[in-house]
Formats: structure tokens, sequence, C-alpha cells
């Protein structure tokens, strides 16, 4: 970008990359930390608007939580694979439209906490019976009454509370919704699939902001071809720099300095960070001077979860044919549950998906050990089942580059948190799913933040410059024609 510095005596022609635009000739410079979802929106918006930009990512690929692993001969996602919203409303609609990638519809719209409508479910007890859909349904119903309850308990009380224990409180003075034997365990699977929506144990799980995310219309849309196509081409033709992990990020009040792992600096009007909650709860990049006490306790304070998936690759598919399979049990822990992608996709492929303390459990054994527990999980439901090909196991929780799968609202803390982690510091601008008041742990979460934060790092920057055109269209309005969606459902 013109803005990289080499070596001690480049300092003075390095200055030229602050100042006035129009003076020297050059665009505005901005630099975007983390290669993710959010910070290639950033990055692709700001190269349009003619802005100098360079991306470093610590990792040697683009996508960041995004990660299409095409070694079984197809795509399969071991990170980020749905579209919550299948809808224009949803920001990332419009995108996925115009590259023509279809869509498997997994749920209608009155799906708030599973990715998956009731009746695609097919659970099992741990001695292998089916459990009677009429069951699953009717528990799925009461599961559904429980949490309507809980909205009474919120208003009574004026500090929070975990959701396990709101749910508590709620069996305990509505005993008629107490459920035993297969029915309380079919129960237990519910909690352990909305434990799963945000990769979190329900102790952790704040029962004040746990409905606070804004649900686009539309239901849940599997990405069929994987979430990379939409990556590679928001990323096509941008400076990005692979194997470029940020330490520190000096903010002057004439620019930024970017220092990376080897030593290397950049140098810029602005930065835009857009590195996940965990690494900044980690402190892996040292700011100077320091963020502000009111951002550091938006970064301790929001909650970052774990969800895994252990993808195996069979020979032959000899599952039910549904999209779901769990497996019900005593304890919300001690519930599984497996994706089958031969239903959305045609592969012979069942994804187990771990959350919360049981992930962070399973990422303490090598993959080998995974993929043997998530099998064994599977011959518990289905005892003829023959050994899965071949498999692959994420380990977001551990991925220094990730520290985490997604952020949630903990105990005691306000659902504002998300908007003070997005609120700029001087010419800083911050992107992710975790800045995301609105959309939270999801995608379009980290594209629409990362959407903001490039017009707001615009405006700033040319505003400085004595540029702004008051008149110029907000980015990303000329990006939302109607293309309709291909969306299927078997």
């Amino acid at each position: 970008m013109g803005c990289e510095k080499k070596s001690s005596h480049e300092d003075k022609e390095n200055s030229l990359c602050y100042g006035n635009s129009k003076q020297e000739g050059r665009s505005p410079s901005v630099i975007i930390v983390g290669g993710g979802m959010a910070g290639v929106a950033a990055a692709r918006a700001l190269h349009d608007a003619s802005f100098q930009v360079v991306l470093l990512e610590s990792r040697e690929r683009i996508g960041g939580r995004i990660h299409t692993d095409y070694s079984f001969g197809f795509p399969v996602d071991l990170g980020a694979s749905w579209l919550h919203g299948v809808s224009k409303e949803n920001p990332l609609a419009s995108v996925i439209a115009r590259l023509g990638l279809p869509l498997y519809r997994t749920s209608g719209d009155n799906s708030v906490l599973y990715d998956h409508d009731l009746e695609s479910y097919a659970l099992f007890d741990t001695d292998g019976n089916q459990v009677p859909q009429e069951l699953v349904t009717k528990v799925g119903g009461i599961f559904e009454t429980i949490l309507e309850e809980t909205n009474k308990i919120r208003e009574e009380f004026n500090e929070d509370m975990s959701v396990f224990r709101g749910l508590s409180i709620v069996l305990d003075r509505n005993p008629e919704l107490r459920l035993e034997g297969l029915a309380h365990k079919v129960l237990q699977w519910y909690l352990c699939r909305m434990e799963g929506w945000f990769a979190a144990d329900s102790d952790t799980i704040s029962l004040k902001g746990w409905d606070q995310e804004v649900l686009l219309p539309g239901g849940h849309g599997l990405m069929v071809r994987g979430y990379l196509p939409v990556i590679n081409t928001l990323a096509k033709g941008l400076d990005i720099r692979l194997g470029h992990r940020v330490t520190k990020v000096i903010r002057r009040y004439n620019g930024v300095k970017v220092t990376v792992e080897n030593g290397k600096t950049f140098f810029a009007d602005a930065a835009i960070i857009a590195v996940p909650l965990g690494v900044l709860k980690a402190k892996k990049i040292v700011f100077e001077p320091k963020l502000p006490d009111w951002k550091e306790a938006a970064i301790a304070d929001l909650g970052i979860g774990i969800e895994n998936k252990i993808i195996l690759h069979f020979e032959n598919v000899f599952w039910p044919n549904v999209e779901f399979l769990g497996v019900v049990a005593d304890t919300s822990y001690g519930c599984s549950y497996f994706l089958n992608l031969h239903k959305a996709a045609g592969h012979p492929v069942l994804v187990y998906m771990p959350s919360g303390r049981l992930a962070k459990d399973i990422e303490k054994m090598s993959d080998e050990a995974a993929a043997n527990f998530a099998f064994m999980q599977l011959q518990r439901i289905l005892p003829d089942a023959s050994s899965p090909n071949q498999y692959l196991v994420s380990r977001w929780g551990s991925d220094i580059n990730s520290l985490g799968s997604y952020s949630y609202d903990a105990v005691g803390k306000s659902h504002e948190l998300f908007e003070r982690l997005r609120v700029p510091v001087d010419n800083l601008f911050f992107a992710g799913e975790a800045t995301s008041m609105s959309y939270p742990g999801s995608v379009h979460g980290a594209f629409s933040t990362g959407m903001m934060a490039a017009e707001d790092c615009r405006m700033r920057v040319l505003e400085r410059y004595g540029e702004l055109d008051l008149f110029q269209p907000v980015m990303g309005e000329e990006a939302s024609l109607s293309i309709p969606l291909q969306i299927s459902r078997m």
C-alpha cells in the first residue's frame, strides 16, 4: 500500500502516509487487522471507495471462523455454515444471491432456538430406541412454554441470573411442567440445542440477554457449497498479507502504526480491528495508548463460547433420512446431535457438534480420539454403524487465531456491551460478530459490522481531509438490488 516500513531510515518517507491527501496527491489509507468476514467486507468497501487498504491476517488463509475444507472432494464447513434469516432483509442475502450459491432451508420462521424444525429430528435414547415423534414435538412445545414463563422471572427479579437458574425456578413454581423418564431426557436435549445456539452452557448464559438478538425472517439456510466462495469473491483484488500476526497497534493524532510478529511495521490514517473477541480477551494485541476503560470492560465482560465440529465421512449412508440425529440423556452435557449433510447436500457425512463444556473437554483429545468419541455417540443410537473413512476436527477454543467460536450474553452483563465494543476509539474502528448488537454470533452480523466500520472510517478520514461529500451514497446501498435466493427443501 506504499505505507509499509522497511527500515528506520525510511521514517521520514513513511510520514507522508499521514497528513493532507490533496496536498500529497495520495489516497487515504487504512489497515484492516483480521481477514474474517468482517475484515474482508470492510476492506472490500474501502478499496471500492478508492482508499489504499492493506489487510493483515495471522493465518495462512482468509476467512477466519469461516473455514470451508475440500479434502473430502467436496466442500464442508468447519466453522460457520448457516445463513440465519433467509430473506432479503439479511445484509448478506444479495451477495449470496448474486453468486448463485444454493441454500438448503432447515427451518421456517418459527424456529427461534433451533436451526431445524421439530419434525426434522430423529432422537434416540442411549439404548438405540427411537423416541416417538409425538413425544419430540410435545416436549418441544413444553420447552417453549417454560422459556415463555421465564419472562415473568425476568420481570420479578432486578438482578440477572443464568438461563439454567431461570428454568429451575419456573419448574419449581410450575410442577405440572416437570417431566420424568424419557420426556425429561428429551427436554435436556432441547436445552442442549439451546446451548449449542450460544456455544455456551446454560448456567453461564444471561436470562435477561439471551433473546436480545434480532431474528430475521425466513428461517435458517445451510450453505450447500460452503461459505468460502463468498469470502473469496469479496477478497478479489485486495492487498491481503497472510501470515501477518499483528502484535501492536499504536494510535497517534495523525495516524496509526501497526506492528506484526516479525517486526515489520505498517502506517496508515486509520485502522479497523476485526479480530475475534477471544483474541482481544487474551490481549494478543497491545494497544498504545491503552484502550479506554469502557472498551476494555466490554472486551472482558462479553461472553465467548465454543462450538466445534467433528465431521465424519462414510462410504455409505446407513442412517435415517432426517436433518438431525440426536441422543437424549439425563443431562444436557450427556446429549449429542449430528447434522446429516446427506439430506442437505447429498454427501455421506454426519457432523457431530459439541458445545460449551463438552466442546472444551473434547479439545483436550487428539483428533483421532475426538473422532472416535463422536463415532461412539453414533454407535449408541445406531449399533450397526460402519466406521468413517475420513474425519475432520475443529478446535476453535484452542486455536490461537480465534480462542472461541462466537460471542453471547454472559450472566449479569448488559447487552449494550456489543455496541460498546463497536464504538470507535479515535482513528481505531472495530468490527466482527461480537460488535453486532442486533446479530451477534452470526456471519451476517460480522458482515454488517465490517460495512459499518468501513463507512464510519471513510467518513472520519475524509472529514479530516476536508474531502467529505455528503451527497455520495453510503457504501453498500448500490449492492442491495433484489436477486432471489436459490433455496431447496428436500
